[in-house]
């Protein structure tokens, strides 16, 4: 077969030969150099395709959560990540075994989002930017389904993870007995739960827990800054000076903290996680985006600024600690001011404080601890 000067010549296969790959000449080559370039066969394109394919899969697989001593490890149990009010009912009025098989024949059917939702979306976020800025650090935060679950639920829980897009790889379903031996294993820095009993016991072992409740409003959360407020006494500080209070009233608790402003506060059940939030602040500000940081934290305390507020930012200060927002509300109600800031989470020791940010639609925790829970007579919905 002939062509005129210059252009390629297409070199056909052999008739009996079982592949269709072709070649063409490659002009311009020097006298002995190899003159034949290979084209893909449509066998060898369709195998290029897939290869190509799952390649593509693979780059879109979730991260690989990091190891547990470098990371800052949330505890979430089942009922605070996921609405499960109507299981938890059917639960306790007909039992476990028909809870069971009810979660079996649902696990195709995501659970709802319950109140812990949009708090583990927004440290999912902060973990994207931090994965930008440190593609190879593992000080990122890492989240746990700590549920008293049977394992034959978690098949609805994968699931429901998997369809929202969530990155929890690590699990622990106890069967009907309690998780709270194994929050120190996991490395827990904060236990998330609907369970108060389960938070109590939390407590008493030294590791930051909360009890989470729902608001009674939809509102909107920033999905690109994860928010986070404080009360200050027994929850970031000791309960010392809340016993002077309920013990000698408010002048003498006045007076106590003019004189011992200077004296820092000894630390509360919160103070470790204000620690390691800062501690991933910093890794922002490394990198010049502390006016851009994704984590913003928040002191809504009911402190007076003049009369007592001074011991409160001298103690954080002496830890070494910052605060992005102090707010001194001299007893004023916490629900206006936590309206405006839309946390993904709040944390107080007080019952009526949780039932005020729940009415003016904020997610509470409830910190059971100090003092102030002889006086906490009343419990917020959960629903």
């Amino acid at each position: 077969m002939s062509t005129s000067a210059g252009q390629p010549k297409t070199a056909v296969a052999d008739s009996s030969s079982t592949s269709s790959a072709s070649f063409l000449e490659v002009p311009g080559q020097k006298d002995g150099a190899p003159g034949l370039k290979h084209v893909a066969s449509e066998g060898e394109m369709d195998w290029q395709a897939a290869k190509a394919f799952y390649d593509s899969m693979g780059s879109k697989k979730k991260p690989r959560p990091p190891k547990p001593k470098h990371a800052v490890t949330i505890a979430v149990s089942s009922r605070a990540l996921f609405d499960m009010v109507e299981e938890r009912k059917l639960y306790e009025e007909q039992g476990v075994e028909k809870y069971v098989k009810y979660q079996e024949e649902h696990e195709s059917e995501p659970l709802k989002p319950g109140p812990a939702f949009p708090f583990v979306k927004a440290v999912e976020e902060v973990n994207a930017r931090l994965r930008e800025l440190y593609p190879d650090s593992e000080e990122l935060f890492d989240i746990v389904l700590m549920t008293n679950n049977h394992a034959q639920v978690g098949v609805r829980l994968i699931n429901s993870i998997n369809h929202y897009g969530l990155n929890i790889e690590r699990f622990c379903m106890t069967g009907g007995k309690s998780p709270i031996g194994y929050l120190k294993a996991y490395l827990t820095n904060l236990y998330l739960s609907a369970d108060s009993e389960k938070v109590g016991e939390a407590i008493e072992e030294g590791i930051a827990a909360a009890t989470m409740f729902t608001s009674n409003r939809t509102i909107h959360f920033s999905d690109k800054q994860l928010r986070v407020a404080f009360d200050g006494d027994a929850v970031l500080f000791s309960d010392e000076s809340e016993q002077i209070v309920k013990k000698h009233g408010l002048d003498a608790f006045f007076e106590n903290e003019q004189q011992f402003e200077n004296k820092p506060l000894a630390q509360g059940p919160l103070k470790g996680f204000l620690e390691a939030l800062g501690k991933l602040q910093r890794k922002f500000y490394a990198k010049g985006a502390r006016l851009d940081c994704p984590i913003r934290t928040y002191l809504v305390t009911a402190r007076s600024a003049a009369s007592s507020g001074a011991r409160a930012l001298k103690t954080l200060r002496s830890w070494g600690l910052e605060i992005d927002e102090a707010l001194f509300l001299a007893g004023a109600p916490k629900g206006p001011v936590l309206e405006k800031i839309h946390p993904h989470i709040f944390f107080d020791d007080q019952m009526f404080h949780i039932e005020g940010a729940q009415e003016m639609g904020t997610i509470a925790a409830h910190v059971p601890y100090g003092i102030g829970q002889r006086y906490n007579k009343s419990t917020p919905k959960e629903d």
